[in-house]
């Protein structure tokens, strides 16, 4: 049975439940200092200053870094509607979750060996760790409805959010002492290997306190896991055109969503390239993790209906 829905309310169900909540957030803080350290602060400039210094200028090495956002971005929309379909057939999402989490780890702490002139093998790791990174959030984020109860879903899903936030701005502050601290490309180096090390570490508590949730369907007899996981993906891509309003929402999303992802992903590497100092860009973006924590957590609180600020969103 999923977690949320075996928790009588006990003392000691209530125990468990905050500590399946904590695990499932802990992961957000995990994998979030990718997107700090990696994504969008360290590894931008650095690939520009080093790892690219060997091409023609500073906007060549900008548009390989953005191809690469492109690449990777492309290659997990395509497998993540199917790898979602097939941890349900299969009852593995936590399974799948590891396996990408584990793509993203190795792949982050590989960048260590990343020196002058490694442009390719630097745009190699790092396509391969977002789709790791990216992938691993499809089955985090689904495993929310079997740790939260319905009417928990908005502020635990916020917690995770300022997990995230808390944590990716924790490592990025020890990481920016280490570039300054470090000789030659030392610190930026040993702050990727430290990104794959908090990942890796901090990712241990949703695989121990997060059971795996029942699947919804069983396979016929004779069924392959495949052509079930094909045949259901293809009833919910049938499904959207009686849904025209969720259709939309998913359209806009993807838009929006990857817009400021896009913005995140370049906002550094293109200030650099624009003459700004890469220490304040860099501290620029350690601000807003800070800033994220408590609006955060308010954001979640909004969609109760249980407060008075529920008229905001009709």
């Amino acid at each position: 049975m999923a977690a949320a829905e075996s928790l009588p309310g006990t003392a000691i169900s209530e125990r468990l439940y905050r500590s399946r909540v904590w695990g499932w957030a802990m992961y957000d803080w995990a994998n979030s200092a990718f997107a700090t350290t990696i994504l969008a602060a360290v590894l931008p400039v650095y690939f520009s200053a080093v790892a690219a210094a060997t091409l023609n200028s500073e906007a060549t090495a900008t548009a390989y870094w953005s191809l690469g956002l492109s690449v990777s971005l492309l290659l997990t929309a395509i497998l993540s509607p199917f790898l979602g379909t097939l941890s349900d057939v299969r009852r593995s999402k936590k399974r799948f979750l590891g396996i990408f989490a584990a793509i993203g780890i190795v792949a982050t702490g590989l960048l260590v060996l990343i020196d002058r002139g490694d442009w390719v093998a630097a745009l190699a790791l790092f396509v391969i760790a977002r789709i790791g990174f990216v992938g691993s959030y499809t089955f985090y984020d689904s495993l929310l409805p079997h740790v939260a109860r319905p009417d928990d879903q908005d502020r635990v899903s916020a917690l995770g959010y300022a997990m995230g936030y808390l944590g990716g701005g924790i490592l990025l502050a020890i990481n920016v002492v280490m570039i300054f601290v470090l000789p030659g490309t030392w610190g930026p180096r040993l702050a990727f290997l430290s990104v794959a090390l908090w990942w890796a570490v901090f990712s241990i508590p949703i695989f121990r306190r997060v059971p795996e949730p029942d699947t919804v369907s069983a396979l016929k007899p004779g069924d392959s896991v495949a052509r079930a996981s094909l045949r259901r993906m293809s009833h919910t891509f049938r499904d959207l055109r009686r849904y025209r309003e969720l259709f939309r929402f998913l359209l806009a999303f993807l838009i929006y969503n990857d817009a400021i992802g896009t913005i995140i992903g370049l906002a550094v590497i293109y200030g650099a390239e624009l003459g700004f100092g890469s220490t304040e860009l860099v501290l620029a973006l350690l601000l807003v993790q800070f800033v994220g924590i408590p609006f955060s957590l308010i954001f979640g609180r909004l969609p109760d209906a249980r407060t008075k600020l529920r008229p905001y969103f009709l």
